[in-house]
């Protein structure tokens, strides 16, 4: 089943010595055989390649109808005589390789819509696509290769680097942003933080935001997600930061290179989260925290003190996962010995 070629232009066929090269193998007999696309192994048919890993997966394998699967050494000899045998060591990074043959990344169509409104003195740079009501503020600057999608909102002052993508309805204000960023469809840049004092009669007075939002090369931001912009200094995100959908950051967070922040998740002003470190799906994070490098934060936990590099915590309020699950595993019993208690 290939991708539907509504949504998704494809540069196949491809041959299978293309697949064979992409992947670093030698040939593995029919050069020429053509193949038209991509498909999980329950999908796939005898025109598809697919991929294979890990041992649950295997009855998808022997049962699939892929002509050809990425596989992992080990699993070789269980894939179907109609299914050629790509193997490598990681079958996943592979995949993505040859699918890419399939559906290159998106690459700008040069030009800029008559209706888009772009400040005189704004730069854009060389080969970008400039969609239908996209919004370019005075001072701003566009690196060479970009697509900016229609609605989306380029503030006053802002840096968006080279190769950007920014999609529809997402805007940047007060920040500046390297080569290779992402923004998905209605993200929000440079919002002003949640800071305020409220006065003895009651009244809630905003703090001034003065600060930006940096963002390091490589970073992408999910649909929906929110970062503020600092209050005194920068919020930061580091390079290579993967925010999934409707996250929240507060101002002047900073997050460390890699790190990966899945959904939902809210991190509260002033916090620090690490190299490489993973905050799962609607955790919270409190504020001026500081969560180490490659710590991971399980899903729902509410992080109330300092996570320490490498730990794993689970839980509100968030403890080491094995101390947690030790608890959990306590009370289980004191809540079956109750039970057995009244019905005794």
């Amino acid at each position: 089943m290939a991708a539907d070629s509504r949504f998704y232009a494809s540069a196949g066929p491809v041959t299978l010595g293309a697949l064979c090269a992409a992947l670093g193998l030698a040939s593995t007999g029919d050069d020429t055989r053509l193949f038209s696309g991509v498909a999980p192994l329950h999908l796939a048919g005898r025109d598809d390649v697919a991929f294979m890993e890990g041992r649950k997966n295997l009855p998808a394998l022997k049962a699939t109808k892929a002509g050809a699967v990425v596989i992992e050494e080990a699993f070789a000899e269980y894939a179907p005589e109609a299914s050629v045998p790509l193997v490598t060591a990681a079958p996943q990074a592979g995949f993505i390789r040859i699918a890419r043959l399939f559906h290159p990344p998106v690459r700008p169509r040069p030009g800029i819509h008559p209706s888009a409104v772009i400040a005189p003195d704004a730069i854009i740079g060389s080969g970008c696509e400039i969609g239908a009501f996209v919004y370019i503020g005075p001072g701003a600057e566009i690196g060479a290769q970009c697509i900016l999608a229609h609605h989306s909102s380029i503030g006053a002052g802002c840096k968006l680097g080279a190769h950007g993508r920014i999609h529809a309805h997402a805007s940047m204000e007060y920040c500046i942003a390297g080569d290779h960023v992402v923004l998905h469809p209605g993200a929000r840049i440079g919002n002003e933080g949640f800071g305020f004092i409220t006065t003895p009669e009651g009244q809630h007075v905003t703090m001034p935001q003065l600060g930006r939002v940096i963002i390091g090369d490589g970073a992408e931001i999910g649909a929906g997600s929110c970062i503020d912009r600092g209050a005194g200094g920068d919020t930061v995100i580091g390079p290579g930061v993967r925010i999934d959908n409707l996250v929240q950051i507060g101002h002047n967070v900073t997050i460390g290179r890699g790190a990966v922040i899945v959904a939902q998740v809210g991190i509260s002003g002033s916090a620090n989260i690490g190299d490489y470190a993973v905050i799962a799906g609607q955790a919270g994070i409190a504020g001026h925290l500081n969560v180490g490098a490659k710590a991971r934060v399980g899903a729902q936990a509410g992080v109330m003190n300092d996570v320490p590099a490498g730990t794993d915590v689970v839980g509100s309020p968030a403890w080491p996962a094995k101390e947690t699950l030790r608890a959990f595993a306590r009370l289980r019993r004191l809540a079956a010995t109750k039970g057995s208690d009244k019905a005794g």
